[in-house]
């Protein structure tokens, strides 16, 4: 008669087990932790993200691959202009005169004396200049043009009687195409000395050869 009372003990025992056994609220409370620790730490890499990527675009490429090499070009044009002491020419004899044409504005003959042609290191083209009327009159001046700049200084000026040089009081770089009397020396920038306005002759023969021919190869009238 022992049977029934296994019966009801195993009845018993089935019947208060649990099917498993429940999540611990301490085991609950770690897993909601874990998942917002993981949620913050992909909000923190997406934001990393983007800054990276904003600091690519705004950081300049010399940050990361060092400062760009200048060109000599660059490296000489910083460099501070320095004029270098002009020496007066010997000076015009008829024979080394040169005629141009210095544009309509003049009826006036215009020589350059191609003997006094200099090319300096400073980028100055400096020259004697001869201007004779229909008088008979002539004015003599020593003068330089900046190519780079596109202006003009006078040195001294001839004199005539006896053939010397008087220096000028104060000689001073004026623009060429604010002054409406530069008309022959402005016609020397354009169209023989410094070509289109973005060149200069290398040297003093080809200044010559430029006057000869009337005109530049590279240069264009208008």
């Amino acid at each position: 008669m022992n049977t029934p009372r296994m019966h009801g003990y195993v009845f018993v025992m089935a019947r208060f087990a649990p099917d498993r056994v429940a999540d611990s609220p301490v085991t609950e409370a770690a897993r909601n932790s874990s998942d917002n620790n993981l949620t913050r730490t992909r909000f923190i890499m997406k934001r990393l993200v983007v800054l990276l990527c904003a600091l690519l675009v705004i950081t300049p490429a010399s940050a990361f691959f060092g400062p760009k090499k200048k060109s000599d070009y660059e490296y000489e044009n910083e460099k501070p202009w320095v004029e270098i002491q002009a020496e007066l020419p010997v000076y015009p004899k008829p024979e080394n005169l040169l005629q141009f044409d210095a544009g309509p504005a003049s009826t006036n003959l215009h020589f350059v004396d191609g003997s006094s042609i200099t090319v300096g290191e400073d980028g100055v083209v400096r020259f004697t200049l001869v201007v004779k009327s229909d008088a008979g009159a002539k004015n003599v001046s020593y003068e330089g043009i900046r190519c780079q700049t596109n202006e003009r200084k006078v040195y001294a000026y001839g004199r005539s009687n006896n053939e010397t040089w008087a220096p000028a009081r104060f000689p001073k770089w004026t623009d060429l195409e604010h002054i409406k009397q530069n008309y022959a020396p402005r016609s020397l920038y354009r169209y023989y000395f410094c070509p289109l306005g973005i060149g200069m002759v290398k040297d003093a023969d080809e200044a010559v050869r430029a006057l000869k021919a009337g005109i530049h190869p590279r240069a264009i009238r208008y």
